[in-house]
């Protein structure tokens, strides 16, 4: 039985959506700076900090599904997800500061950034992974379900793009901008200080609603039967179509991150003030996608306002750099050239955050569907399985602009206005052809997904009708007439 039947009241959308502030802090890090951080300011080779990064993903994507499948086990009077998200914010938030002030003061060495890196990811998972799976537990409406991600992400965003502005404008203010070394600590504790205010706020906030005795005991943990489990539920047709078109669209977002402020910097020259803006521009297409997302929605339905997301985006997305290759667009760094790339961004960028809400809206439905065939719910396997995709993806993601920026010849701390005009096309047609293919894997496989709202609502129906034999039977001592599995 979900929490909560009926409209989800406006206080318990803001506070469980806050708690997706960490994430956004994290993936604003990882995203944008740490690539260009360890490799421009402290020195390490832009391909190897990549291949770390990627190592440390794909670490962390085999360790999510066992923090889901014991999210999912865990048995105490707080429920399922809440002691987690008591537990593992502050070893988090020590983990995070340390990732940006590194104890050594010579250049890193590739085995001290990949187990930051890796404890710093396995902490965040061990934050989201409970927090996320509480949608489904929540609510089991269709559209109830898109509210609360739209929040989510909506909180996400902003504590992403708040680390980018202070980032710009109080860390790192100084003429080297991003290339200011010192100002990377008050980063990182700031963000760590952010991450744990989210995280155990948004418990405490939900904690009322959501600390319930769940209803049965699992049986003690074995590594065998959790992987047994984990396999069962990644086996799901559903979500095999969901991970095929998720992992193309994650890989094309990780790249876009963690490429963004080497185009910024070296394609379209913008300066500190300009840097100002992007973020800022990013966050106003977040707002646009708040409210757009639950129309489309409600419309088109989740498979179809993924595809419309995906290929709009990506279209828009490429129309500067096209016509920059062509000679056709001001020059960079002029204000017509700042303002009209603003342009393309807000929209393309609205439009593709549309697509990844569709596609993440998407596994709350796979929930139900599994439990109508094995009479087993697992919203933490599932949502630490989208994790896994989406790790894995991010980090191949990045993996690609570390390559991107090693293809292009892009020197070690070299001026924006100085870069060779072969570096920046290099850089541009190599961005813009992984986007375009990534895109179109994704608009074709997310579009196949085969779960409607009506199919939704009837299944809901029919696992309210079961719940309600099993709990007759039981009162009847009929233990044959029906299961309730948690």
């Amino acid at each position: 039985m979900a929490f909560v039947s009926g409209p989800i009241p406006q206080r318990l959308k803001i506070i469980h959506g806050f708690g997706a502030v960490a994430f956004g802090v994290k993936d604003s890090g990882f995203s944008f700076f740490l690539l260009l951080y360890y490799s421009q300011v402290l020195g390490m080779d832009a391909g190897t900090v990549s291949l770390a990064l990627l190592l440390a993903l794909l670490f962390d994507a085999v360790i999510d599904p066992i923090l889901g499948n014991l999210s999912d086990r865990t048995y105490s009077r707080w429920g399922r997800r809440l002691p987690w998200l008591y537990a593992a914010p502050i070893p988090l938030a020590i983990a995070w500061v340390l990732l940006w002030s590194p104890p050594t003061s010579s250049t890193p060495t590739f085995g001290e950034l990949l187990t930051i890196a890796i404890v710093v990811r396995v902490l965040l998972s061990a934050c989201e992974v409970p927090s996320v799976s509480l949608v489904p537990e929540v609510t089991s409406d269709y559209d109830e379900r898109t509210t609360l991600f739209r929040y989510r992400f909506l909180s996400g965003w902003l504590g992403g793009l708040l680390m980018m502005v202070l980032a710009y404008l109080v860390f790192m203010p100084g003429p080297d901008g991003l290339l200011q070394p010192e100002g990377y600590v008050p980063f990182g504790i700031f963000g760590a200080f952010l991450m744990v205010l989210s995280v155990i706020g948004s418990a405490a906030g939900q904690h009322r609603i959501v600390a319930q005795l769940p209803e049965h005991k699992p049986p003690p943990f074995s590594l065998r039967v959790a992987f047994h489990e984990i396999f069962q539920a990644f086996s799901e047709k559903s979500f095999l179509i969901f991970a095929a078109g998720g992992l193309a669209a994650y890989v094309s977002q990780g790249m876009t991150f963690s490429i963004s402020n080497y185009l910024n910097l070296f394609v379209w020259q913008l300066d500190r003030t300009e840097l100002v803006f992007y973020p800022v521009t990013l966050f106003l297409s977040v707002i646009v996608m708040f409210l757009l997302v639950g129309p489309m929605h409600r419309r088109y339905g989740k498979p179809k306002s993924a595809v419309i997301g995906a290929i709009a985006s990506v279209s828009l997305m490429s129309v500067p750099y096209v016509l920059l290759l062509l000679g056709a667009w001001p020059e960079p760094g002029t204000l017509p050239s700042t303002l009209a790339f603003f342009a393309f961004l807000l929209v393309s960028n609205t439009l593709g955050v549309v697509m990844m809400i569709s596609a993440t809206s998407m596994i709350a439905e796979i929930v139900e569907a599994f439990e109508e065939r094995t009479h087993r719910r697992a919203e933490g396997a599932f949502y630490s399985g989208n994790w896994l995709v989406q790790k894995c993806a991010t980090g191949f993601g990045i993996f690609l602009t570390g390559q991107i920026i090693s293809w292009s010849q892009l020197a070690p701390g070299i001026e924006p206005g100085a870069v060779e005009p072969e570096v920046v096309r290099d850089m541009v047609m190599y961005y813009i052809a992984f986007s375009v293919v990534l895109a179109g894997i994704a608009a074709y496989w997310l579009g196949s997904f085969p779960i409607s709202r009506e199919e939704h609502e009837a299944r809901v129906e029919t696992l309210e009708k079961r719940r309600k034999k099993a709990l007759d039977a039981a009162a009847r001592g009929d233990i044959d007439a029906g299961t309730i599995v948690p």
